[in-house]
């Protein structure tokens, strides 16, 4: 008996839709490495459309007052939050991720960031008028940049998409958005619901549009006239075409790209604390984070008892099915992602050690062990280059100049944390990282209020907080006449 895939479909001015040429991809779901669905495989015919909706939308959705945009995105969070369980299932189906850590860990952070960029709607002002030269009075106007093309990732398709749309919209923009070719399910559930939100309050639907496909598709939105702003997450790789592509008619560019996390443990840190915190932000979503706490530096002097106490943490640290609640994370994303990971942890050079997993786990869906690897070296293949899977290597260091080297000697510049008791130390430190975020004793967390975004490699541009609601807009200088 064969099961039907489920039909997923590009969402254009209101409407679902099937690729104009009716192409397909099959979605597969990570925890059992089945298929479960079809979304389009979009090309140029069905970007042309979505942008020409958009751009048909941006006037009446620019000129509405802020409060009225707040409305919509407050109307939208009550509706996601309305509709939570729905928007679970099909994220942990297509991710494979803890349900219940599904419910807790992101539904609620992404409500609290809708409302949060509802707010920032009504928060768009400049500096106030002056007079710079006699008899001329300047203003500033702050406004929306246009149409943004948007690409989300597979890691977190249902918060990076809000990372995205939500700030764009606020600021007045209209928005088409593609999802990764391996998680498109969330999106397309988010279409129904800001579309049905859109209608009731008689919105035009192009505000929103999400179009399905692959790198291809992305690569289409990108060099198309109409978007003013393109805005990715993903990796160094996609961030460097996404640039080359937006170069060529000179597009505003946002980029959230990869990131290799220091995480710098002295001396005097308590252990099983840090222990705890590490270990969790380092496999949770399978190392699967761009923040992810998946490269220690701890002080030589307490190195053994560390690694004795993180290895037993990670084979401690459950990953298994989505209904089972007794797991930190699910499986990685797809498998090319478990070849990836598989293959760095082959390719360990002899002086490395692996403390704990270091293997695939079940021979059904793409589960990998957690995983800690010490006796590293700086030039280390697994410490210059992201994993992006459940995998914690741990370096040694003597003394603060060296761990602000070794911690800083990678192409990225995310985010970054340090662990002491020497408050002047960590000042020293979260001044000399060269990463967009310094934690002090913890490691991850994240809020709506706070920048999210990098240096180096790790791209540029903010996501989250009112940085990240001002690379929305653009300014323009207003003079007049007092004669």
């Amino acid at each position: 008996m064969t099961t039907e895939l489920r039909r997923l479909r590009n969402y254009i001015d209101g409407e679902f839709r099937d690729a104009a040429d009716g192409r397909t991809t099959e979605v597969v779901n990570p925890a059992t490495g089945e298929p479960y669905a079809t979304a389009p495989l979009s090309g140029a015919a069905d970007v042309d459309a979505a942008m020409a909706a958009a751009e048909a939308a941006f006037p009446a959705w620019r000129d509405l007052v802020p409060g009225e945009r707040q409305k919509a995105l407050l109307k939208i969070a009550d509706a996601f939050e309305a509709r939570a369980e729905e928007l679970i299932a099909a994220e942990s189906e297509n991710t494979g991720k803890p349900i219940g850590l599904t419910r807790d860990e992101e539904i609620p952070p992404m409500i609290d960031q809708i409302r949060f960029f509802a707010g920032a709607a009504r928060m768009l002002e400049g500096r106030s008028a002056g007079e710079y030269m006699e008899g001329l009075t300047s203003i500033i106007r702050r406004e929306p940049v246009g149409v943004c093309a948007q690409v989300a990732p597979w890691n977190y398709p249902m918060m990076m998409a809000v990372w995205k749309f939500a700030p764009a919209l606020a600021a007045g923009n209209t928005v088409v958005i593609k999802p990764s070719d391996t998680t498109p399910a969330s999106t397309v559930l988010f279409a129904e619901i800001i579309g049905g939100v859109l209608a009731e309050l008689g919105h035009p639907q192009g505000v929103f549009n999400v179009i399905c496909g692959d790198r291809e598709t992305g690569r289409l939105m990108v060099e198309h006239s109409v978007p003013a702003m393109a805005s990715i997450t993903g990796s160094v790789r996609a961030g460097k075409q996404v640039a080359e592509s937006a170069s060529k008619d000179i597009k505003r560019v946002h980029l959230e790209l990869g990131g290799k996390a220091p995480v710098v443990v002295f001396e005097d840190t308590d252990i099983p604390k840090a222990v705890e915190d590490i270990s969790v932000a380092g496999f949770f979503n399978a190392g699967q984070d761009c923040t992810a706490a998946t490269r220690v530096l701890v002080h030589e002097s307490i190195h053994d008892e560390f690694v004795s106490a993180l290895a037993k943490a990670a084979a401690e640290t459950k990953t298994g099915a989505p209904d089972d609640e007794d797991v930190l994370y699910g499986p990685l994303n797809n498998a090319n992602q478990l070849a990836q990971v598989t293959g760095f942890i082959d390719r360990l050079p002899a002086h490395a050690k692996v403390e704990a997993g270091g293997h695939r786990v079940g021979d059904k869906g793409f589960f990998y062990a957690p995983t800690v690897v010490s006796g590293l070296k700086q030039d280390d293949e697994i410490v210059q280059n992201e994993v992006f899977g459940p995998v914690i290597t741990v370096q040694t260091f003597s003394d603060e100049e060296q761990a602000i080297s070794y911690a800083n000697g990678v192409e990225y510049a995310l985010a970054s944390s340090v662990w002491t008791k020497d408050h002047a130390r960590a000042m020293r430190m979260s001044k000399a990282l060269d990463f967009g975020c310094v934690w002090i004793n913890t490691h991850i967390p994240l809020v709506a209020e706070m920048p999210h975004g990098g240096f180096k490699q790790s791209g540029y541009g903010k996501d989250l907080s009112a940085y990240g609601f001002e690379d929305y807009t653009r300014i323009k200088h207003v003079m007049t006449s007092l004669g």
